[in-house]
């Protein structure tokens, strides 16, 4: 069975992926055949039904319970991981409620946490993840919402940082921020969606293993980032968490499924989030 597998070009989602594309370990008959995309385009391929397995924003999954089923292995979820909301020099909360806002995504969970702690901040503009400095530089917006390796660098370029979204999901609920996992379509069956769960849990232990294998892979799609930056991000987003939500990650994702259906930004449902 050869199945779709999307994922971005991020040196954490090349880095678990490598191994059951290339088959360094037991995918148990299964083919793999890469769709890389940023993490917003990957959410509506997947509110589009296109692939048969997908990084996938929590947010966006909330919408897609009846498609997907969440995978054991893969998350990027953790303390101390969120999105940042940054600007070119310090705002007042109430400058920032009335502030143009770059977000990477209606459905990402960035932007989920950007209405939970500003729910007066309407004027968003959706754009690529890695434009949202230079947005906020160019002063086309007043404020940027970054994720990713984006965290290592927005000091760099003189900009400061207005509020931590992880540190206020994490105050607020105690739990991890659950960013982004991997879900994989309920079409394909309870025997493949079982098979997938095993090959996902492989390919993460063997990369946590051999740190060096996927070196040259996440390289190749990690374009001008620098050795130092990549390697910072894969330590932040891939952890435990990654190797398997277990409990405390599995009540964090059906904590944020819950606080979205209370504030009506998603419908009340009552569906298993997970592969079984």
């Amino acid at each position: 069975m050869k199945l779709t597998l999307g994922f971005s070009p991020c040196p954490n989602d090349t880095f678990i992926f490598d191994a059951m594309i290339h088959g360094k370990v037991d995918t148990e008959g299964l083919e793999f055949q890469p769709v890389i995309a940023d993490v917003e385009e990957l959410n509506q391929r997947a509110f589009a039904k296109s692939l048969d397995i997908t990084k996938l924003s929590y947010h966006a999954f909330a919408f897609l319970l009846q498609d997907y089923a969440l995978l054991d292995a893969g998350s990027a979820l953790g303390d101390n991981v969120g999105p940042l909301l940054i600007a070119k020099a310090p705002m007042e909360e109430a400058d920032i409620k009335k502030a143009r806002i770059a977000i990477p995504g209606k459905y990402t969970t960035a932007n989920f946490l950007l209405s939970l702690a500003y729910p007066k901040a309407k004027k968003k503009t959706e754009m690529l993840f890695s434009d949202i400095e230079d947005a906020v530089l160019s002063g086309s917006v007043d404020a940027g919402l970054i994720i990713h390796e984006n965290r290592f660098t927005y000091q760099d370029k003189g900009l400061v940082k207005l509020r931590d979204l992880g540190e206020y999901w994490e105050s607020a609920t105690q739990m991890p921020i659950p960013l982004g996992g991997i879900v994989a379509s309920r079409a394909l069956g309870t025997e493949a969606l079982q098979a997938v769960n095993r090959v996902m849990a492989r390919s993460v232990a063997f990369a946590l293993s051999h740190p060096e294998e996927p070196r040259a892979f996440v390289r190749r799609h990690a374009q001008e980032m620098e050795e130092e930056v990549m390697y910072k991000h894969i330590g932040l987003y891939v952890n435990d968490y990654t190797r398997s939500l277990g409990i405390k990650g599995r009540e964090a994702v059906q904590r944020l499924f819950d606080i979205a259906m209370a504030k009506g930004v998603i419908p009340a449902q009552d569906l298993p989030v997970f592969v079984r």
